[in-house]
C-alpha cells in the first residue's frame, strides 16, 4: 500500500513538470536544448528574462515560487546572461528559516556574486547566524558559502565560529570547518598563520574525510616550507600504510581501489618530504613498494597511483629496488595502446633517467614508435625524452630527427623551440666540426627568421672562442668549415636575415684567416649580399662591416688592399643613405683604408672578437686635458644628479663660477621673488652681480640716501638687466595692481659716516620675515632671458613680503620721509650736476616728450578737484605717517609704465627716480637748486590718483580718461 503512495506522489509530482518545478520551467529547458542557432537561444533568454523581471516586480510571491525563479535565474546566469535585477531576491531568501529555502538562497548568492560584490556585507550576519545553529545542515550550508563568498576583509568576523566547528560533533562539520580554514589561508595567509596546528590535530581525526580534508591545507604549507614539516613523515607513512592495507571503510573505495585521491595527496607530500633527505626517504619504501604491488593496472585511477609512485620514487632518495618496480611499470604503460598511457610513460621516463640514464636503453624501440605515432602531442613529449638522452653516440639520430619534425610542422612556436633544443645538443655532443656546421645551416635554412637571435649570438661565440678546449688546429678546422660551407650557402635565394648575419660575420671575421679564399673573392661575395638584400638594413650594415675587417686585416699584414668597383658604389650609395647607422659604418671604411698598418693593428686586431675589453667608465685618461681646458677657462662638467635637478639648490653657491649655471636647463620650480636687501655692497660687486634679485617699487627717501652714498652704483648699473615687480597686473585676485607695500615694508636706521647718510639695518620683524623666507628659498643665479618669464609669469610680489610689509608700513614710511630733508641738504652738492645733466621726468605726465619747460595746459586731475578736500589733502602731504597709512605709492605703480617708452635698462629708470625725489627733496630745504618742472606737483596727484583707485577705478591706458572711467 506505501508503495502505490509512493508511485501516486511521483506520478503527480510528473504531471507538475517534475521534481516540484512547473512545467514551464521544463519547457525553458528543453527549448534552449533544442535551439538550432545561437541568435535562437538569444531570444528565448532574453524572453525568460522579461518574464522573470515581469513575475517578481508582483507583489507578495509564494515561497515555492520565488525558488523556482530564482532556480530558472541561475540558469540564465549560466548562459552569459545578466539577471543583477534579482540578486537581491537571492540575499533574502537566505534569511529563510526554511531549510530548503535557505539552501536554495545560498546556492544562488554563491552563483552570482563574487567574494567583492557590494552585497556581500547583507550576507555576513546571517552566516555568522548560521554558524551557531543547532541544525547541522544548516551549518554545512552556511560554511559552504563561506568558502564562496568571504573574502580577506570579512575573515575575521566569521574565522572564531569556524575555528569552533572543528570540533563540532558531526564529521561533516569538522570538514567543511577545514575546508573553510583552506579558504582563508588561500586569501588570507597572515589570517590563519596562527592556527596552522589545528591542521595538525585534525589529522589525527577519526573520520578519514576529516584528514583527508586536512591532506589538502597540509599540501599547501609544505610545498612553502619543508623543514618545519620533517616530523610528519611517520604520520604520513603510517595513513598511507592503513590505507593501502583497506583499513578505510568501504565507502571510500573507487573502482575497487582503496581511497585512491587520498593515496596520490600523501605520495604528493612523501615526495617532497623525502627529496634530498636519505632518513626520511628510507622510513616511505616499504610503504611505496606496497602500493606498486597491490595497486590494480586495469583501471586509470590505479594507473594514476601508479604514476604517482613513479614521479615519488624518482623524487626520494633513490633506491634500486623501487628503480626496478618503477621501469616495468613504465614498460606496461609504453606498450599499452593507450596513447594515454603511452603519454604517462614517457614522461615518467624523463624522470627516471635524471637518476638511472640505463633505464632508457631499455625501451628504446619503444621510443622510436612513440616517434612515429600520428598523435602529436605524443610526439612532441617524445622529443623532450630524447633531449634528455641524448649523448655523443647518438646525437646525430636525435637531431636529425627533430629537425625532420621541424620541417614538417607549422606551428612557428613550437619551431623556435625544436631549433633552439638542436643548436644545444650540436654544441655540446657535435661528434666533428663538419656535422656541426651542417647542422646549423639546416637549422637556420629551414626554422628561418623564427630562430632566436639569442641562437645566432651563441654560435657566432661558438665558431669565435672553438670547443673550449686549447686545440687551436681544430678551432681552425672549426672556421675553416664554416666558412666554406657559407661561401656555397651564400648564393641561394631567400635565405633568412638572422642566418645572414652569421654568414656576413663569420666571412669578415675569418673569410681569409687560413689563406685559401682571397679578400677580393670573398668581398665580392659580400658585395653580392648587399646588393641582392638591399631592403634588409641589418644585412648591409654586417655586410660593410665584414668588408672593413676584410681590409683592414690585409693592410695589417701589409698587403696592397685593391677596392673592387662594386665595393666602391656601394660605399657610395651607403654614404648618402637615409641611414645614418649605414652612413656610419660606409665612413668608417673609408677611414679605415686610408690609416697605416700599426694604427689598424691597433683599432682592429685580428681574431680578438671573444677578447675582454677593459672599460674606464670614469675616462681618468683625459683627465690631463680636463684640467687644461679648465685653467684656460672652460666651464666645469655637471654631474648628472646635478643635470636632473637632483642635488641640493644651495651647493650651487660654494661654486667658483656660479654663472656656468645661467645657460642650463633648470628643473626647480622658480623661487618665490624676494625684495632686495640694502646693504654695504662694494660698487664692483654690485656692478657684476647678475644673482636674481626682485627690485622693489622706487621708494624716494631711500633711495636717495642709496643715491648719495654708493654714488657710483648708478652708472655702473646702467646696462644691468634686473627684475622689477612693480606695476605688473594681477592675474589672479581681484583686478588690481601690485601694492608697493613691499618696498615700504623695510625701514632703515641711518647714521652719518664722514659726512654720508648710509642705510645701517633694517626693522626687526621685517627683517626676521625675510630671513625665514631666505633660510627656505636661496637665491639662484638666472639668466636675463629666464629673468623676463618669471616677471611676465609671476608680476606681484610674494605674501610673505606683504604680510611682513603690513604691520609696518607706516612706520617705515615715516621714517624714510623725515630724512628726506637731511640727505638732500648734506648732499645736494653731489647730485646738482646729475641732476641738470639728466632731467626729472614727471612720471604722471604723458604729453609729448618734447616739451620741456611748460606745464600741461589742463590737469586731468584737477577735473577732480571736488572730490578730495584741500585741508585733508594738504594735511595728508604734511603728515608722514597718516599719508603712508593712506596713500599707496602710486610712483611705483607708474615707474614701469612711464619709462618703458625709453630704450634704457631698469637701471637708468632708478636713476631718474632717483633724480626726482633729490629734485624734490632740494625744493623742500630751500637749497636753491634750479631744476626742470614738468606738469602739476606730482605729490597732489598721487593723492589725487591714490583716492580714485580706491573707488575702484584703474587706469585703461598709457594716458587714463578717469572720467570716462568713473561714468562709462
Amino acid at each position: 500500500m506505501e508503495q502505490l503512495k509512493t508511485i501516486g506522489r511521483e506520478l503527480a509530482m510528473g504531471s507538475q513538470g517534475g521534481f516540484g518545478q512547473s512545467k514551464e520551467f521544463l519547457d525553458l529547458v528543453k527549448s534552449i536544448g533544442e535551439a538550432r542557432s545561437k541568435a535562437e537561444e538569444e531570444r528565448i533568454v532574453l524572453h525568460e528574462i522579461e518574464t522573470l523581471k515581469r513575475r517578481l516586480a508582483e507583489p507578495d510571491i509564494p515561497k515555492r515560487k520565488m525558488k523556482e525563479y530564482l532556480i530558472r535565474l541561475v540558469y540564465v546566469e549560466m548562459l552569459g546572461h545578466d539577471a543583477s535585477f534579482a540578486y537581491i531576491h537571492a540575499v533574502k531568501m537566505t534569511h529563510d528559516d526554511n531549510l530548503v529555502l535557505k539552501r536554495t538562497g545560498y546556492l544562488a548568492v554563491s552563483l552570482f556574486l563574487n567574494d567583492d560584490h557590494d552585497l556581500i556585507i547583507l550576507i555576513v550576519n546571517t552566516i555568522q547566524k548560521d554558524l551557531k545553529s543547532d541544525n547541522y545542515l544548516v551549518v554545512c550550508t552556511a560554511l559552504n558559502a563561506v568558502c564562496k563568498l568571504i573574502n580577506d576583509e570579512t575573515v575575521p568576523a566569521v574565522l572564531p565560529q569556524v575555528v569552533e566547528l572543528l570540533a563540532h560533533q558531526k564529521e561533516a562539520v569538522r570538514k567543511k570547518a577545514i575546508m573553510a580554514l583552506h579558504r582563508f589561508y588561500q586569501k588570507s595567509p597572515s589570517s590563519v598563520s596562527h592556527l596552522v596546528s589545528n591542521f595538525r590535530k585534525r589529522l589525527c581525526d577519526n573520520d578519514p574525510g576529516v584528514m583527508g580534508a586536512t591532506l589538502c591545507p597540509l599540501f599547501d604549507l609544505i610545498t612553502i616550507d619543508v623543514n618545519t614539516y620533517k616530523d610528519l613523515v611517520v604520520s604520513f607513512v603510517s595513513i598511507l600504510k592503513q590505507v593501502a592495507e583497506r583499513r578505510l571503510p568501504k565507502t571510500y573505495d573507487y573502482h575497487q581501489l582503496p581511497a585512491p585521491f587520498i593515496q596520490i595527496r600523501l605520495l604528493k607530500i612523501l615526495a617532497m618530504l623525502g627529496s634530498g633527505d636519505k632518513q626520511a626517504s628510507e622510513k616511505m619504501y616499504t610503504v611505496v613498494s606496497d602500493i606498486f604491488k597491490k595497486c590494480d593496472s586495469m583501471s586509470n585511477i590505479g594507473n594514476a597511483v601508479l604514476y604517482e609512485c613513479i614521479c615519488c620514487v624518482s623524487a626520494i632518495h633513490p633506491n634500486p629496488k623501487l628503480l626496478d618496480q618503477a621501469a616495468q611499470v613504465i614498460s606496461r604503460f609504453l606498450k599499452s595502446d593507450s596513447h594515454n598511457l603511452k603519454y604517462m610513460g614517457i614522461d615518467a621516463l624523463g624522470r627516471l633517467i635524471k637518476i638511472s640514464p640505463e633505464i632508457a636503453e631499455q625501451h628504446q624501440l619503444a621510443v622510436i614508435d612513440c616517434l612515429e605515432d600520428p598523435d602529436d602531442t605524443l610526439k612532441r613529449k617524445t622529443f623532450e625524452l630524447l633531449y634528455k638522452m641524448t649523448k655523443s653516440s647518438n646525437v646525430e639520430v636525435i637531431v636529425d630527427r627533430m629537425i625532420s619534425y621541424m620541417i614538417s610542422i607549422n606551428d612557428n612556436h613550437y619551431k623556435t623551440y625544436i631549433a633552439s633544443r638542436c643548436v644545444e645538443l650540436a654544441e655540446q655532443f657535435a661528434p666533428s666540426n663538419q656535422w656541426f656546421i651542417q647542422t646549423m645551416n639546416k637549422v637556420f635554412e629551414h626554422a628561418g627568421d623564427l630562430v632566436n637571435v639569442k641562437v645566432a649570438h651563441n654560435l657566432m661565440k661558438l665558431i669565435a672562442e672553438g670547443f673550449g678546449e686549447d686545440d687551436d688546429t681544430a678551432d681552425s678546422q672549426l672556421r675553416s668549415s664554416a666558412v666554406e660551407s657559407y661561401l656555397r650557402i651564400i648564393g641561394e635565394p631567400k635565405l633568412p636575415s638572422v642566418f645572414l648575419q652569421v654568414i656576413c660575420w663569420v666571412l669578415g671575421e675569418y673569410g681569409t684567416a687560413d689563406g685559401k679564399y682571397s679578400a677580393s673573392y670573398i668581398t665580392g661575395k659580400l658585395c653580392d649580399v648587399a646588393e641582392a638584400y638591399s631592403n634588409d638594413e641589418t644585412v648591409k650594415a654586417y655586410a660593410v662591416t665584414a668588408i672593413m675587417k676584410i681590409y683592414a686585416f690585409e693592410i695589417s699584414a701589409g698587403r696592397k688592399v685593391d677596392m673592387l668597383p662594386e665595393c666602391q658604389s656601394l660605399v657610395e650609395e651607403l654614404s648618402a643613405s637615409h641611414s645614418t647607422d649605414l652612413q656610419q659604418r660606409a665612413y668608417e671604411l673609408q677611414a679605415v683604408i686610408g690609416i697605416d698598418a700599426h694604427a689598424i693593428e691597433s683599432i682592429m686586431p685580428s681574431d680578438a672578437s671573444c677578447e675582454d675589453i677593459e672599460i674606464d667608465k670614469n675616462l681618468s685618461f683625459l683627465n690631463g686635458y680636463v684640467q687644461q681646458a679648465i685653467e684656460k677657462g672652460a666651464q666645469p662638467y655637471i654631474s648628472e644628479n646635478e643635470r636632473t635637478g637632483m642635488l641640493n639648490i644651495n651647493n650651487f653657491r660654494n661654486q667658483d663660477q656660479p654663472e656656468a649655471l645661467s645657460h642650463s636647463l633648470r628643473f626647480e620650480a622658480y623661487e618665490l621673488p624676494k625684495p632686495l636687501v640694502p646693504s654695504r655692497v662694494p660698487p664692483a660687486a654690485v656692478a657684476s652681480s647678475t644673482e636674481l634679485v626682485p627690485v622693489p617699487e622706487p621708494y624716494y627717501a631711500r633711495e636717495t640716501h642709496q643715491a648719495a652714498s654708493l654714488p657710483s652704483v648708478s652708472a655702473a648699473g646702467s646696462s644691468e638687466l634686473k627684475l622689477r615687480l612693480d606695476g605688473v597686473q594681477k592675474k589672479w585676485g581681484r583686478p588690481t595692481y601690485s601694492s608697493s607695500a613691499s618696498s615700504t615694508s623695510t625701514s632703515s636706521s641711518h647714521k652719518t659716516t664722514n659726512g654720508v647718510t648710509q642705510v645701517d639695518g633694517v626693522s626687526t620683524s621685517n627683517s626676521k620675515g625675510r630671513d625665514t623666507y631666505d633660510s627656505r628659498k636661496p637665491s639662484v643665479e638666472i639668466s636675463p632671458e629666464k629673468q623676463k618669464l618669471a616677471s611676465s609669469l609671476f608680476g606681484g610680489s610674494s605674501r610673505t613680503e606683504k604680510r611682513a610689509s603690513s604691520g609696518n608700513h607706516k612706520v617705515s614710511n615715516a621714517a624714510e620721509k623725515s630724512h628726506v630733508g637731511k640727505a638732500a641738504g648734506a648732499h645736494s652738492d653731489a647730485v646738482v650736476e646729475k641732476i641738470n645733466r639728466e632731467p626729472t621726468p614727471d612720471l604722471l605726465d604723458f604729453s609729448d616728450s618734447a616739451v620741456t619747460s611748460t606745464a600741461p595746459s589742463v590737469d586731468p586731475f584737477q577735473q577732480l578737484e571736488g572730490l578730495l578736500d584741500q585741508t585733508e589733502a594738504t594735511s595728508t602731504m604734511n603728515n608722514g605717517a597718516a599719508g603712508a597709512s593712506r596713500t599707496p605709492e602710486i610712483m611705483g605703480l607708474y615707474a614701469d609704465s612711464a619709462v618703458s617708452g625709453l630704450s634704457s635698462s631698469v637701471a637708468n629708470r632708478d636713476e631718474f627716480n632717483l633724480a626726482s625725489e633729490l629734485s624734490n627733496a632740494a625744493r623742500t630745504s630751500q637749497v636753491g637748486v634750479s631744476q626742470l618742472n614738468k606738469g602739476p606737483n606730482p605729490k597732489d596727484s598721487l593723492e589725487k590718483d591714490a583716492l580714485v583707485r580706491q573707488m575702484g577705478v584703474n587706469p585703461t591706458s598709457q594716458n587714463p580718461n578717469l572720467f570716462k572711467d568713473l561714468l562709462g
